[in-house]
Order: structure tokens, then C-alpha cells, then sequence
């Protein structure tokens, strides 16, 4: 996460960023003694979060809030307590009495990653592509619509993925890895390094090598399941 310090106080600014070198995953883009500092740094470094004083000269840290355009994470550092109800009303991720104790500020440091990992997993989530999803596929000079649910397969090849629909099977540009974090895991499941199948299409499931198994898809072709996924495919085709 990038942080902004925005505070009058020298001590103040200095004595949190002390605290925050403690994190790992917290970098400190810059500090800034007033709204005026602030709003050009903002502007210029675009940080993902903004530890704010509320009284300040010049602008408080409200005003700042309200001129900006495209607002950070806001956790507001203050020495009073009368301005908490306010603060909520800028979506504040929290409110930190000074001087900052080390326990509260790392509760709003988890509070701040929990809802850095849901908004990732909802980007996710809203970024996958459904059975129900249509896919432009093309190769060479051949092109094809082709909706998720009749694709069957995906075969990694080097950098290519062969494509298994009707009786086609086009390559294209693209790394399995990064396809299998598209697609929905309710109806694709990676068998292995070089396959991904679609769950829809299996017609016959058998014991294989090593622990693994081997899946007869419609169609005909067969992909082996590799031991290490065989026992996360069992729990997920399981009641």
C-alpha cells in the first residue's frame, strides 16, 4: 500500500512514520504539513491510503477531502475526539486518537488489507468469465465465436493454448496460468500443468498411475489428471 502522512506537527508526522516502517507491505510515498501540500501530492503520487490530521492551517482535512477528485483510503490521526461522527461521514477507514498506540494502529492496518483482499477478490470475481461467457478465438486467418460452455478443453503448448471445440482446436497466445485465473472455477478445473477441462464435458472417470486419474471426456479425448490435483478433483466432483 502507498501512504501519504498529512499532518502539521513535524513530531506527529515523524513519530508515524516510525511506527509505520514496521510494515512490510506499507510504503511511505511522502508527508505533507498542510491541505495545500496535500492535494498536489495526492494529485502527482496517487497514494492508495492517507493517514489525515483533521485541524490544520488553512484547510482542515475535510475541506481537503472535499475538493479532491478521486479520494484515498482515509484514516484520520487527530488529537481530538469531537470530530469522530464527522469523519465516519467521509467514509473514514478509522479514527486514531494521537499519540497513535502501536496496538490500535495495527488494528487499522488489518482493517485496511482485509478490505484491500475483498475489493481484489470481488475485481476478480466480476473479471471471470462464465460458461455462459462468448470468447472471440482466432488463429491464422480463421476466426471463431465460440461460447465457454462448448469448449471442452484447453491444452497448453509453449506459449499457445490449443483450443478443443467441435472438431476444432486453434492456438492461441496466451499462458495456461493466466487463463486459468479468467475462468470460472465452478466449471473449469487445471487437471494438471498442460490441461484444463471443462467439468461439464466429462463422460468417464478412471484410476490411474501413481494416484492419479485418467478423464474420458465427450468428444473422446482423455486427460490425465495429475496426482497432485487428483485429490482436489475428488473433494470437488464428491458430495
Amino acid at each position: 500500500m502507498k501512504v501519504l502522512i498529512i499532518d502539521d506537527e513535524r513530531l506527529a508526522r515523524k513519530e508515524l512514520s516510525n511506527l509505520l516502517a514496521e510494515y512490510k507491505d506499507i510504503e511511505i510515498l511522502g508527508e505533507a504539513a498542510n491541505a495545500d501540500e496535500a492535494e498536489e501530492m495526492i494529485d502527482k503520487l496517487n497514494p492508495d491510503l492517507i493517514f489525515l490530521d483533521i485541524q490544520m492551517p488553512g484547510r482542515t482535512g475535510f475541506e481537503l477531502l472535499e475538493t479532491l477528485e478521486k479520494t484515498p483510503k482515509v484514516i484520520f490521526t487527530t488529537a481530538y475526539d469531537e470530530y469522530a461522527l464527522k469523519a465516519f461521514e467521509f467514509n473514514a477507514l478509522d479514527y486514531l486518537l494521537k499519540p497513535i498506540e502501536p496496538k490500535r494502529l495495527t488494528e487499522s492496518v488489518n482493517k485496511i488489507r482485509k478490505e484491500v483482499e475483498a475489493q481484489e477478490e470481488q475485481s476478480k470475481k466480476s473479471n471471470q468469465l462464465t460458461v455462459n461467457d462468448q470468447v472471440f478465438v482466432k488463429d491464422g486467418d480463421n476466426c471463431w465465436f465460440v461460447k465457454l460452455k462448448d469448449v471442452r478443453l484447453f491444452e497448453s503448448d509453449g506459449n499457445y493454448i490449443k483450443v478443443y471445440f467441435d472438431k476444432n482446436k486453434p492456438m492461441i497466445h496466451k499462458s495456461l496460468n493466466a487463463l486459468d485465473e479468467k475462468l470460472d472455477n465452478k466449471h473449469f478445473f487445471r487437471v494438471s500443468r498442460k490441461h484444463i477441462i471443462n467439468l461439464e464435458w466429462i463422460d468417464e472417470i478412471e484410476t490411474w498411475f501413481n494416484g492419479g486419474l485418467m478423464v474420458k471426456l465427450k468428444g473422446g479425448d482423455k486427460v490425465e489428471v495429475s496426482r497432485r490435483q487428483a485429490t482436489k478433483f475428488k473433494d470437488l466432483m464428491s458430495l
